[in-house]
């Protein structure tokens, strides 16, 4: 199965740079996941021609890696704010190409690069397409919170209906997760009928005090590209039309 999932990631971050990285495309927003290691790997096949003049935006460390060790000029999004457009993957998307993303705890830099494309673009494989958000994303929606504010903001989560909300707490040491930001992050896990209306659950959790960013992209992406088991890639489109491409 690992192959199998692999290889849809491959197909889906080729197919997605074949139809939207264009060569007269200069700012270039690579973000972050498992399938964006692919996204970086096609953007290398364009050549070196057609990259010497690019300038390439990460949204978090593992980014800023893939476009340094693959030779690719590095930005930075306060030095280009325009950016042509930005490919990320996903941990889950909807029938409406909402997203919940910040899994890797990279959700901030990942809505400023996405906000600032002219073109935003979802990577995954099979396993994050979803009709309605949460089904298959159990962990529930990361909040980035200022260190200060998470102990009250737990509290209010749990009040807004989120009654399993809990800090991330890292794997390989003892304490939380801090992202790059020097924040923490909050999972908060929501009902179905919340996530039904993402947007409007968007709202709510950014009017909290203390919350510097929440994983819900919500109304953003031109389209989702998904590695299929079969070989083929599911497109969604922000205008509800869906395709099966066959990959090259």
């Amino acid at each position: 199965m690992s192959q199998q999932i692999e290889a849809a990631k491959k197909l889906a971050a080729f197919t997605a740079v074949d139809n939207h990285v264009k060569p007269t495309d200069k700012f270039i927003g690579i973000g972050s996941g498992s399938t964006v290691p692919y996204v970086v790997d096609r953007i290398l096949q364009q050549g070196e021609e057609v990259n010497k003049d690019r300038i390439f935006l990460p949204t978090g460390f593992q980014s800023r890696q893939l476009i340094v060790n693959g030779g690719l000029r590095l930005g930075d999004v306060s030095q280009y704010t325009h950016i042509d457009v930005t490919i990320d993957g996903a941990d889950e998307v909807d029938s409406n190409l909402n997203c919940i993303k910040g899994g890797g705890a990279c959700q901030l830099q990942e809505k400023v690069l996405a906000e600032a494309a002219n073109t935003f673009i979802v990577v995954a494989d099979f396993r994050k397409k979803s009709s309605i958000l949460g089904t298959s994303w159990k962990q529930g929606v990361p909040i980035e919170v200022a260190p200060g504010a998470y102990a009250p903001m737990l509290e209010r989560l749990k009040k807004m209906g989120s009654p399993n909300a809990a800090l991330r707490m890292a794997k390989m040491k003892a304490g939380p997760v801090v992202t790059d930001n020097g924040n923490f992050v909050i999972d908060a896990p929501f009902s179905e009928e919340d996530y039904k209306n993402p947007k409007e659950l968007l709202v709510k959790l950014k009017m909290l005090t203390g919350v510097v960013e929440v994983g819900l992209f919500c109304d953003m992406a031109k389209a989702a590209y998904f590695g299929n088991e079969d070989g083929s890639v599911s497109v969604r489109w922000s205008d509800g039309k869906t395709e099966e491409v066959q990959a090259h």
